[in-house]
């Protein structure tokens, strides 16, 4: 296993997936709550943290099973937050045997389209390569990053965010991911775990229009976290470890 992963706790297990951007040091608040009552795995993606960047293209799903694997753990539960979240989904759908509950925080989608205002401020991210710096103030900028960037998580999430840029354009090799076929958004029906999505109230609309796809799920339940942005693993870190914890409890 070439991935950096770390454990604490003991109990059933549950998997912690990050969002891009970041590593898996954004579960730092959420990691030791969760760990009261379980056994937590978090792990660097590949290309971020400690994990070696990526040489070829890359598929989250099967780093994933390859964890699993390597920690010899035949099921486990999934918390993913973002495209950490669209991951966990399409394990869940390709390994349905090997998921207990899915937690998805803010998920991104196999298969969406966007709207045109969030494909916009991408180009305008992506126009500011191979410049760190300017990426990362303008990906930060996004409407969607509101409440961390005025809160004390704020020197925090630029750090890790810096981190990430600069290997991108340092040591990646590849940026290609591979999904599963057919994409998520036609299989949602198959979700066979009982599922948790959970977002905040600032976010670009088409986390609304992601959530109205899982309401295809057959055993789903939402959560709204009032004055949340994308990164609420900072900003209200107890209360979503309380909401996972008591779903998961919920058995």
């Amino acid at each position: 296993m070439d991935l950096a992963y770390q454990t604490q706790g003991s109990g059933p297990p549950v998997v912690l997936v990050h969002s891009p951007g970041v590593d898996s040091r954004e579960w730092n608040y959420i990691g030791p709550y969760l760990a009261r009552s379980h056994q937590v795995i978090t792990y660097d993606g590949r290309g971020t943290g400690k994990s070696p960047a990526p040489q070829k293209p890359t598929s989250l799903v099967e780093d994933l099973r390859a964890l699993l694997d390597h920690l010899q753990i035949d099921s486990a539960s999934l918390v993913g937050h973002s495209m950490g979240g669209q991951a966990v989904t399409d394990f869940a759908l390709t390994y349905p045997s090997r998921v207990d509950h899915l937690v998805l925080i803010a998920p991104s989608l196999t298969g969406f389209e966007h709207a045109q205002p969030f494909i916009d401020w991408m180009a305008q991210v992506n126009a500011c390569a191979p410049d760190v710096d300017r990426l990362v103030e303008q990906s930060l900028s996004g409407p969607n990053y509101r409440v961390t960037m005025s809160s004390s998580e704020r020197d925090f999430l630029r750090e890790m965010h810096t981190l990430y840029m600069t290997r991108v354009f340092s040591e990646w090799k590849s940026f290609e991911v591979i999904w599963p076929i057919p994409p998520a958004i036609e299989r949602l029906e198959e979700l066979a775990a009982r599922t948790l999505f959970i977002q905040g109230t600032v976010e670009w609309e088409d986390m609304e229009r992601i959530a109205e796809q899982f309401k295809r799920v057959q055993d789903i339940r939402f959560e709204v976290i009032e004055g949340a942005d994308h990164m609420a693993t900072l900003t209200h870190a107890d209360e979503l470890a309380g909401l996972i914890t008591a779903f998961l409890a919920r058995g």
